[in-house]
């Protein structure tokens, strides 16, 4: 679902990543004000006559100087006296200083294709920090850092890393926010640049006017060691972000538009206030090229991070004047593909892909879980492939939640699958399982005028009803469809239990019975079937994708659901005795 007011707000400021509970981490954010907040990308040198540059290393340590004390280009502490010495810098400021006006590139120190090393420690972003001379108290949120130096090419990107980047990102520095600051991380405008083993945060408990008792301060300075968004990006291309925890900001995780070729990994966006990631950006939205999102969790967005514990409160939704989808976007197109991700206690929608609408959109979705979200739990647009995922409609989850205070439950009907198809669009769904309680299991609308060219294809699917949240008098319904002109539901190999008007068996090799599942109650769904259940060695092996939601692989009589039904073996280990002999 889209913003009801905030992106007015927060756009005309700008323009001038599977558990219940949060992991620690810092709190709120906080959309800038009146003024805008992010800065034109600043020029990247030239390489060399036809060339790539290397690239400098630059670093960063707590223990370092300023930009006079040290050159920044050895990983060495200030030795206390003298200029330009070899050592660290001591903040991320050093290398993209802020100017602390509006529309006015800061001073950027690195080039591009250059790297900027973080070593551990917590740093503090925005008025007030290191590096932040130029700021102003009247105007703080325009204390930010300019955009990333993009790389000369794919093989040198520009890299912004915490020590470790490389190994696995043991122990990722702090990027925290303060004094109401826009953003802490600004790829406008930035090609070839990677981000990874960062923790973008801020310290405060609020959300950008919050109206259940947890707005972040706005009338006067001092506002707070709160931010409004971690990471703020339009027209940025060829960008990775690997291992970023993103969470508790005041208003967005990351509000980022006219995308092209990003890779997203093991990045956790989790406890902002208004949104997870949203694309609705000033202007056009559309992202283009490939967009790669794998081990992606996004969750309880719309809620309020506390700090310093990490737990979630105050969450909120559309009614009370919130947001809280997981992920969002404006009108766009571009290839999705999301693997092995999770969209889990967002107070909207969890993957919401209803605008990606543009021509030559392709959204392909595996291996991923989608639960406990108030509205619905993924929603896509045109030709799309989803496949071995887990998507769970408890679409109260919610209510009566002690860290509740305002949420829209079962929003849009809390339909845990809304297809939306265009003329001519295919959408194939297989190897799933779905349950839930909202309005129906699967939604399916058509945009424009669809002749029945336009199909949905589903095979191997569980599908398991539960109470209507809303209409407790009656069950989930299986499939809703309209303005086709005909059903456009293709459904075969497929269980279908416990569904409104028990329109079982639709195909001629349905099953209508209970699935065997491990667990069938919405609040503790387990997807793993039960040695008795009837999905084992009934799915179509023409339709079945090689490996299930574990990575396992499938055998020649594929199991209908997400899982694979397996079974260790018991195995029984005998001594080895050797017989020695005695020769003469």
């Amino acid at each position: 679902m889209q913003p009801i007011s905030l992106s007015a707000v927060l756009l005309l400021a700008l323009s001038l990543a599977l558990s219940c509970t949060m992991p620690a981490a810092s709190t709120p954010v906080a959309p800038a004000p009146d003024r805008p907040a992010t800065l034109p990308p600043s020029p990247t040198p030239p390489p060399a006559m036809g060339q790539a540059a290397a690239g400098a290393t630059y670093y960063i340590r707590p223990d370092g100087g300023d930009a006079d004390q040290c050159t920044g280009l050895v990983d060495a502490p200030y030795p206390g006296s003298g200029s330009h010495q070899p050592c660290a810098w001591d903040h991320p400021f050093r290398a993209l200083q802020p100017s602390g006006e509006a529309g006015v590139p800061g001073t950027v120190r690195i080039a591009g294709g250059d790297t900027l090393m973080i070593a551990a420690g917590s740093y503090r972003l925005g008025y007030g920090a290191p590096g932040a001379e130029n700021c102003h108290s009247e105007y703080p949120w325009d204390c930010v850092m300019p955009p990333v130096p993009g790389g000369p090419d794919a093989a040198h990107p520009t890299r912004i890393v915490g020590r470790g980047w490389d190994a696995g990102c043991p122990n990722p520095p702090e990027l925290w926010g303060t004094e109401r600051a826009a953003h802490l991380l600004n790829l406008s405008g930035t090609h070839y640049a990677e981000i990874a083993c960062l923790e973008l945060t801020d310290h405060a408990t609020c959300a950008y006017e919050h109206s259940g008792g947890l707005a972040c301060l706005t009338e006067s300075y001092p506002y707070g060691d709160w931010a409004a968004i971690g990471l703020y990006a339009v027209d940025a291309a060829d960008i990775v972000l690997r291992d970023l925890n993103i969470h508790g900001l005041a208003d967005r995780g990351v509000l980022a538009g006219r995308l092209s070729n990003w890779t997203v990994e093991r990045v956790r966006i989790a406890g902002n206030g208004w949104a997870g990631w949203d694309g609705d950006v000033e202007g056009d939205d559309s992202n283009s090229g490939t967009l790669i999102f794998r081990h992606w969790t996004v969750e309880w967005n719309g809620c309020v991070e506390t700090y310093p514990g990490g737990e979630p409160s105050g969450c909120w939704a559309q009614t009370a004047g919130g947001y809280g989808d997981g992920v969002g976007t404006g009108e766009t197109g571009g290839h999705w593909i999301i693997e092995d991700s999770a969209f889990l206690h967002n107070t909207s929608d969890g993957l919401d892909l209803l605008y990606a609408r543009r021509p030559g959109s392709l959204i392909e979705i595996r291996r991923t879980l989608a639960r406990d979200n108030a509205g619905n739990p993924i929603k896509t647009n045109g030709p799309t492939r989803i496949e071995n995922s887990v998507i769970v409609g408890n679409c109260g989850y919610f209510e009566g939640k002690p860290f509740t205070y305002h949420v829209d439950n079962c929003r849009a009907e809390g339909n845990t699958l809304a297809l939306a198809l265009r003329p001519g669009s295919t959408v194939t769904v297989t190897n799933n399982t779905l349950t839930g309680e909202g309005d129906c299991l699967v939604e399916v609308g058509c945009e424009g005028s669809c002749t029945g060219a336009d199909t949905v294809r589903m095979r191997n699917n569980i599908f398991l009803g539960q109470t209507d949240f809303l209409q407790p008098f009656e069950q989930t319904c299986f499939v809703y469809w309209e303005n086709f002109p005909a059903n456009p539901v293709d459904t075969d190999y497929t269980i279908i239990h416990n569904v409104k008007e028990t329109p079982c068996p639709v195909g001629d090799h349905d099953i209508c019975q209970a699935p065997g599942l491990v667990n069938e109650t919405l609040a503790h769904f387990d997807a793993h079937l039960r040695s008795d259940s009837p999905a084992i060695n009934s799915g179509s092996a023409a339709d079945a994708p090689a490996d299930d939601f574990d990575g396992r692989p499938r055998d020649a009589r594929p199991d209908i659901g997400a899982y694979e039904f397996w079974q260790p073996v018991a195995r029984v280990y005998l001594p080895l005795v050797v017989k020695s002999e005695n020769r003469m």
